[in-house]
């Protein structure tokens, strides 16, 4: 048995095919797999690939290439040197078109960017690069940097370890990347239409930052086959060269490791390359083929190209595993679905089970959806699980490839027709619907995604159409999910141009629809076309079938730095249109507009891109979003309307900004930022000032509030200074750490605060010390440990590129967002509790008032209640935070933002300083302490006895003055008796009043009096 390598689906041989066809199996070996007829199906696994016998025998000159090895000098790049490259010894002239091209083989295992070649002139440093990166596919993106311009990281290839061949090409404004002979990318821009300049120099394998040197971002693997042409290549000249073969082209420079200046630690190799030189089967002694012998061991041999031979199909060997697993699920323990569908027709597991290799009629393509749409509707609770997923988007593909034969056309009318192409979209819809959005990830190893769908209902119109409108120039197909129009017209008849709408899905809007200019209509008249088919698809529920965290790669539109690129999502329905000019398909422009699916969320705004589902792009991903010939006719609100160049199938594309304030209010919120954090400082600093000085109190209040002050204004203070830290990096992570300590703190305490408040609403029966040694814990202990556990688990991580503070991009943040949200939660409870509390109380006081005032005084009272705890304990609780959650909604809420909790410190010396009682208190009996002793210090005693009284002008005696609860603790025993006069006596100051207190003597009943008069101090 003898079999050339091909991939599957007549793709072009891969180039490591002859390393994989020659490498010893692996532990799975050869193995025989038994087909859809039970014929034995010869299989062998290599470590990548799967090679599956297809039993058709047709000659080498029918397949797409033959094969030979080509054996090139490489240099290999190193990963155990970073410095490692490669110079071109070759001067440069001014090139107004260029074109690069070189094989690659990329180190599987590194995922940083890397430089594949890089050109600086002296004038200009990146004049013209090529780069590429591992993306979260696994996939190899590149990009290319023409006059400083990087452009979109969209062509790439597999991460496979193979070898593959990429060329660039440039001329003006225009360019492309080419990957393995087939174009990945191209684009213009005006912007770089100038010439490269001259006098360059040509470094493989590094960037350079300067001219010749400081390099920076290392390719590591292998490279050769470098050529530099002074001309822009065309496709046909590229695939040549991917296959090895020469082109006529001058070269700048012709690859040959004897003009290339080597860093030591580049090495140079041997590299065998499978090359399918396309069209030169007679240039080679023979093709590559696969024998076997009785052991079933596989060996290469050369053999006549003209001899009929059996092909290899080539898959990945992931592809080949899953298929399998589902083939074998399939047949061991049949689904639902799949068990109705036996019942229903027996020859349907045979075709729906396996891979078949087409059918062969269309009757048999209608019998086998005929039954299938019965078979959904029966199942319908159960659902799709999914293996019938895989083998539906089968059937569909192979149905769309039926033709309608002459011979049979007699037995299928237009009805038959037109009820298989309604259940070919009912099926279609069955799959594409938002029920199985999770169950496209279980199966994309062997499905490219849900535009495979798309493409078979486009294969199947366009196949059937000269069919389906035979008596009738308008036909529609309706689902839940899909509608499909097929419209017909004779070019000369009078027409406003073909319009098409999709369903109304919303109420108040207007539906999705597209539509082609009455003018490009006159065109294909002008050029010679009598008929125009169009066929209008609209498919409503696509989106979510696309993977959410999947970002789509694309330059941001905005690009001003008001707002901020977080990524692009598919954020509309998908809406196409096929023109059809006399049966044969023509492009021509059209009109759409789509309504927008995604509302703006919070803190985010969207930038409409019309774009195209391109399936050239990525073609081992089934394609990729592409903007070329569309743009933005008018954006609103809640829809865009769109203009493309061409005919294909069309969608939104929503680039997500986060909203960020102008450089003006950034400068004037930074200048707020800094002048209430000083205030605040000093604040804070003087209200622990006045806390340690007036001697108030000692209690767990105090401690509190004191430890609070510390936390606070630490933290206030590095913010302050963390601008000046940004230069320095080890500084400005020191920054970081201490900033998430004490800001941490800071919420710790407002966290203890809060506890502390609750424990003298509600009644807590834990003791002074015991409290206390928990709130330190929590205070202190808590923000230390959270501190030290993030920057052990993401030290690398930990600060942010641009500031001092935490990584926004990474989890890092939220060790400190998560704890404040906690914090605030709380303490929002205990406020509330503190507001019921204060409410009941005020209740009560007013219905002890007269009924004639208590109305009006109780809306007071109760007014009062609720304002005065919310001010004077939303900044000790940190619930002025709790505004940085509108922050998004508009500039002013960051203003008020920043001037509430940058003046914290200032509020908080205000309500628990100026404000606050005990400390009012304190210094109030500090004066009066100084007052009294400055009082004696300045006067002299005067004693009165009997004896020397002079003559009293008036007593004045004054009824006993009733204790205050600061006297009566100190006063005498109750049995001592005091009576207090009041004299009025000339002798003294005029108008002067003088208390003298008398006591019964225990001996006799004189009365000492003791006065103070004063000495003119």
């Amino acid at each position: 048995m003898a079999g050339s390598c091909a991939k599957e689906n007549a793709d072009p041989p891969d180039p490591l095919l002859s390393v994989v066809c020659e490498s010893e199996p692996t532990h799975v070996g050869a193995d025989r797999m038994a087909d859809a007829h039970g014929h034995s199906r010869f299989v062998h696994l290599t470590s990548q690939w799967a090679l599956v016998l297809v039993n058709d025998s047709v000659d080498i000159f029918r397949a797409e290439s033959s094969c030979r090895d080509v054996q090139f000098s490489a240099l290999n790049f190193p990963k155990a040197s970073r410095e490692g490259f490669a110079r071109v010894n070759r001067s440069f002239p001014a090139l107004s078109s260029i074109s690069v091209c070189v094989r690659v083989q990329w180190d599987p295992d590194w995922i940083e960017v890397s430089t594949i070649f890089s050109y600086a002139a002296p004038v200009f440093t990146n004049e013209f690069q090529l780069r590429g990166q591992r993306d979260t596919q696994g996939r190899i993106v590149l990009a290319l940097i023409v006059h400083g311009k990087h452009l979109p990281y969209k062509a790439s290839f597999a991460n496979d370890g193979a070898w593959h061949h990429v060329c660039v090409t440039w001329s003006s404004s225009l360019w492309a990347i080419y990957v393995d002979g087939e174009r990945k990318d191209l684009g213009s821009g005006a912007d770089t239409s100038r010439d490269i300049h001259a006098d360059g120099i040509l470094i493989l394998g590094q960037d350079q930052d300067s001219y010749g040197g400081n390099f920076t971002e290392p390719f590591f693997g292998n490279i050769t086959d470098l050529n530099v042409w002074n001309s822009s290549l065309e496709s046909r000249h590229v695939r040549a060269l991917s296959g090895c073969s020469v082109v006529s082209q001058a070269m700048l420079f012709s690859w040959s490791l004897d003009h290339v200046i080597s860093h030591p630690s580049v090495k140079e190799v041997q590299a065998l390359l499978f090359c399918p030189a396309r069209h030169q089967q007679t240039e080679v002694q023979g093709c590559r083929t696969l024998q076997t012998q009785a052991d079933q061991q596989l060996l290469m041999r050369l053999t006549d190209c003209s001899e009929p031979l059996p092909f290899i199909c080539m898959s990945s060997k992931e592809r080949y595993l899953k298929m399998k697993q589902i083939s074998d699920s399939q047949s061991s323990h049949p689904t639902a679905f799949m068990n109705h569908l036996m019942k229903l027709s027996n020859n349907s597991q045979a075709v729906l089970g396996q891979q078949p290799s087409g059918l062969s009629s269309l009757g048999e393509a209608s019998a086998l959806l005929d039954v299938s749409v019965k078979a959904l509707r029966d199942t319908k609770q159960e659902g799709l699980q999914p293996e019938d997923m895989v083998s539906l988007i089968q059937l569909l593909s192979l149905a769309a490839d039926v033709t309608l034969q002459p011979a049979d056309a007699a037995n299928h009318t237009e009805e038959n027709i037109q009820e298989m192409g309604q259940h070919f979209i009912s099926v279609a819809d069955s799959v594409i619907s938002q029920d199985n959005a999770f169950k496209w990830q279980a199966i994309k190893e062997v499905v490219n995604g849900p535009m495979d769908v798309v493409r078979t209902i486009d294969r199947m119109v366009t196949s059937l159409s000269p069919h389906l409108m035979a008596d009738s120039d308008h036909l529609t197909f309706q689902s839940p999910n899909i509608k499909l129009a097929v419209q017909q017209q004779i070019l000369w008849e009078p027409s406003k141009g073909p319009s098409f709408c999709g369903p109304e899905t919303e109420k108040h809007s207007s539906p999705d629809c597209i539509s082609v200019p009455h003018q490009k209509i006159q065109d294909l008249h002008n050029n010679g076309f009598h008929k125009l088919t169009l066929v209008n698809t609209w498919y409503g529920s696509l989106r979510p079938l696309f993977n959410p965290e999947e970002n789509i790669s694309m330059v941001p539109t905005v690009t001003d730095g008001s707002q901020r690129y977080l990524g692009t999502i598919l954020g509309s329905s998908v809406i196409s249109t096929t023109v059809l000019g006399d049966n044969q398909p023509v492009s021509t422009a059209v009109h759409f507009h789509l309504h927008h699916k995604v509302q703006n969320p919070a803190g985010a705004v969207y930038d409409s891109v019309c774009a195209f589902w391109d399936f050239t792009l990525t073609p081992e991903a089934g394609g990729w979003w592409n903007t070329k010939g569309c743009k933005v006719v008018s954006r609103h609100y809640d829809h865009t309307v769109c203009y493309c160049n061409h005919t294909t199938n069309f969608a939104l594309l929503l680039q997500v900004y986060e909203a960020q304030p102008s450089p003006e209010n950034k400068q004037a919120l930074q200048v707020l930022t800094f002048i209430g954090c000083g205030v605040s400082l000093c604040g804070l600093l003087f209200t622990f000032i006045l806390f340690i000085v007036v001697g108030v109190p000692k209690s767990d209040r105090t401690t509190v509030h004191k430890n609070l002050i510390v936390a606070l204004g630490a933290a206030e203070l590095l913010l302050m200074c963390s601008d000046w830290a940004s230069a320095n990096e080890a500084a400005c992570f020191m920054v970081t750490a201490l900033l998430h300590l004490f800001f941490m703190a800071s919420f710790s305490w407002m966290l203890v605060e809060g506890l502390l408040l609750w424990s003298k609403v509600v009644s807590v029966n834990i003791s002074e010390d015991r409290r206390m040694k928990l709130y330190y814990a929590i205070g202190w202990g808590l923000p230390i440990l959270i501190v030290a556990v993030t920057l052990a688990a993401s030290a690398n991580q930990y600060k942010a590129d641009a500031h001092c503070w935490l990584n926004l991009k990474t989890g890092t943040i939220w060790s400190f967002v998560g704890p404040v949200i906690f914090v605030l939660a709380v303490n929002s409870v205990v406020l509330c509790r503190v507001v019921m509390v204060t409410v009941s109380s005020a209740r009560r006081r007013a219905k002890m008032l007269s009924p004639r005032s208590a109305s009006k005084m109780q809306t007071f009272d109760l007014t009062w209640a609720v304002t005065r705890p919310v001010l004077i304990l939303l900044p000790v609780l940190g619930l002025t935070w709790l505004c940085g959650v509108l922050v998004h909604l508009s500039v002013v809420m960051a203003y008020i933002f920043t001037a509430l909790n940058a003046f914290q410190g200032l509020y908080i010396f205000l309500v628990y300083a100026v404000y606050n009682s005990e400390v009012r208190n304190a210094i109030k009996r500090i004066k009066e302490k100084r007052k009294a002793l400055s009082f004696t210090n300045c006067s002299q005693p005067t004693t009165f006895t009997p004896s020397q009284r002079a003559p009293i002008k008036s007593w004045d005696i004054s009824p006993p003055a009733p204790s205050s609860p600061e006297t009566s603790e100190t006063s005498g025993p109750p049995s001592s008796i005091s009576t207090s006069l009041v004299i009025k006596n000339e002798s003294f100051r005029k108008e002067s009043f003088v208390g003298f207190a008398f006591k019964p003597a225990s001996g006799n009943q004189v009365v000492q009096l003791t006065a103070f008069k004063q000495s003119g101090c």
